[in-house]
């Protein structure tokens, strides 16, 4: 950093922007800012120095310098505009946040900034930035301080009335709850998002975030087809903005039609003129490969796609959780379809068929087994499964209930007859 003071002059602009390296353009708009100018035309060329130096910062992965510079930048907010500072604040904590494993020094930031704005009392900056806070505290998992956080962010915000704020807190304490997968408060808060975003113009990137979290808590529910039209308009919103967010709606879109046994579509969607010239990679790779092991109903399809995009898929908490019941299923029917010929089998020869370990075939038919899914029993002693037959039902229950129930309808009627004739 340098300390002696350049002219704070549109010359001087000029010449950080044609420095030869970023060393000396970093160093020329740091003396810029050194300039004791305080007219007007100096702070908005401060105000220009102060962009350029966060991004030259941003660019040279200089997270820590750009901390410092937010705290040296505390006498110049006194000079201009709370509206200002707020928008110079943000920018800067914007730059740290595009620098890669920066997480811990964005929650200190954050809790370095709020300190600042309650002692300098910027309400304004603050709640935003105590927002900001609370989203980073969730990435971290650390999400009893986050809501703590935030229970106290919502009363303070909806007594201003604050309606684009709201909708971005409700919509940051549904994430929360369903982190936590307490469903119904997530739904409420989403419930109370749209509420607000209702009442006022919604900028199109946080209405597809309303309509992907929307199609998140739906997929939840198992109403995969509601869900798909949410991820559908969340990819709309996402794809017109060119949002990184747009591959992650298009995969849960794909995933919704994989979940209803509409895994043939996927290729289609995926060779689609709008989807395939932009986002291709392995997100939808992986996607493909699931969708074509559902097709074929193969286990061992399906865990080689798991081995091969364990990324996309395993760390993935909404896929997985998902991709979780689809396995369950898909090896229930399998082994329903492999014992169907049989009285007594090898569980060993199962495996074999199925491609699965022993161990895990055996756990997975005793648990079907208590589930009522077939009617068997486990020898162990000899490594069979025992299938028994289906045991019929004996007409007689149900007629003689269905006799129990007219008779019931023949004394309602009689006691209702007497009731006229006595009255």
């Amino acid at each position: 950093m340098s300390s002696s003071n350049i002219p704070a002059t549109t010359d001087s602009l000029f010449q950080a922007s044609e420095a030869k390296t970023p060393a000396e353009a970093i160093s020329i708009l740091y003396g810029i800012l050194e300039d004791p100018s305080s007219s007007s035309e100096a702070l908005r060329i401060k105000e220009q120095a102060i962009t350029n130096l966060s991004d030259l910062l941003r660019q040279e992965g200089r997270a820590q310098d750009l901390q410092n510079l937010l705290t040296k930048l505390r006498p110049f907010f006194s000079l201009i505009p709370k509206a200002k500072t707020a928008k110079i604040v943000r920018v800067i904590v914007d730059a740290v946040a595009k620098i890669p494993g920066t997480s811990d020094l964005q929650i200190a930031l954050c809790k370095e900034i709020v300190q600042w704005t309650r002692a300098e009392k910027r309400t304004f900056l603050r709640q935003r930035i105590e927002a900001r806070l609370a989203a980073l505290l969730m990435e971290n998992k650390e999400y009893v301080e986050a809501l703590n956080l935030l229970s106290g962010l919502i009363k303070e915000v909806r007594r201003l009335d604050d309606k684009l704020l709201l909708v971005e807190i409700d919509l940051l304490e549904s994430k929360l709850h369903f982190s936590l997968r307490n469903l119904p408060k997530a739904k409420a808060a989403l419930t109370a998002a749209r509420t607000a975003a209702n009442a006022i113009y919604v900028p199109p990137a946080q209405q597809g975030t309303i309509d992907l979290q929307s199609g998140i808590l739906h997929a939840e529910e198992k109403d995969y087809k509601t869900a798909y039209s949410y991820f559908f308009e969340a990819f709309e919103a996402f794809n017109a903005l060119e949002d990184p967010q747009a591959i992650y709606s298009l995969k849960y879109m794909l995933l919704c039609k994989i979940m209803v046994n509409q895994a043939d579509d996927v290729a289609g969607i995926i060779s689609s003129p709008k989807v395939g010239l932009q986002y291709q990679g392995p997100e939808l790779d992986a996607m493909k490969a699931i969708a074509d092991a559902h097709s074929k109903r193969s286990l061992k399809l399906f865990e080689i796609a798991l081995q091969n995009f364990r990324t996309q898929l395993d760390e993935d908490p909404i896929v997985h959780r998902h991709l979780s019941s689809l396995y369950d299923t898909l090896l229930e029917q399998n082994l329903c379809r492999l014992i169907e010929p049989f009285s007594r089998v090898e569980i060993a020869h199962i495996a074999e068929l199925i491609e699965l370990p022993a161990h895990h075939v055996e756990k997975k038919l005793s648990q079907m087994i208590l589930d009522k899914k077939f009617a068997g029993t486990l020898d162990q002693g000899a490594g069979c499964l025992i299938i028994f037959d289906d045991p019929k039902t004996d007409a007689i229950y149900p007629a003689t209930l269905e006799t129990i129930a007219n008779m019931e309808k023949v004394v309602d009627s009689l006691y209702a007859r007497s009731a006229k004739i006595m009255a």
